[in-house]
């Protein structure tokens, strides 16, 4: 499906639809193994015309971060990768050239709209006879894994990118309650 890549890099990183579309290739550092949050893609309206942006502004500061790039995810971007190039090889001149620095394209080479991953995502999961989620909670699904883990709140924090511990704490209180975890 299209959104493989953007479903799991959200699964395993509990990313913002944003930051998971946002995903450049120059922020994965295959030698010093790190994936770094640092760019979005959000929806805008041009002409009555829906259209996917990119921009170097995210939520918070905080937002801004670097985390471990994981042996599956390296070998799903690899793949990707490959993916991409098939497709501009396939295409040729029909194939979008404006965004090969991005990793979540679709088949022609455009930006995903965030509002076309939210709809696909629920029709995938429809289609699978799947309970319904929302895109946003594979993030929430991410920080609660690692809660029940007991990792502590502090590197939840970082990773998911708030501005402080307590804004987790706060979301995820009740399975904080249950782990009984530390801080």
């Amino acid at each position: 499906d299209p959104l493989e890549i953007c479903v799991k890099l959200a699964a395993y990183y509990g990313l913002r639809r944003s930051e998971v579309l946002g995903l450049k290739w120059d922020a994965i550092n295959l030698e010093q193994k790190t994936i770094s949050i640092k760019h979005k893609v959000i929806e805008d309206t041009v002409d009555g015309k829906s259209i996917a942006v990119g921009e170097d502004v995210l939520k918070t500061k905080s937002s801004f971060r670097t985390l471990p790039l994981l042996p599956s995810v390296e070998k799903l971007l690899l793949a990707e990768k490959e993916k991409q190039e098939m497709y501009r090889k396939l295409f040729k001149r029909s194939y979008c050239r404006d965004y090969l620095d991005y990793i979540c394209l679709d088949q022609t080479g455009k930006l995903m709209r965030p509002n076309y991953v939210t709809d696909h995502f629920s029709w995938v999961l429809e289609k699978a006879d799947h309970k319904k989620i929302r895109f946003h909670d594979l993030r929430h699904s991410h920080a609660s894994l690692l809660l029940k883990e007991k990792v502590p709140a502090k590197v939840i924090s970082e990773r998911l990118g708030h501005s402080n511990v307590n804004i987790t704490l706060n979301l995820y209180s009740h399975i904080y309650d249950e782990t009984n975890m530390e801080v």
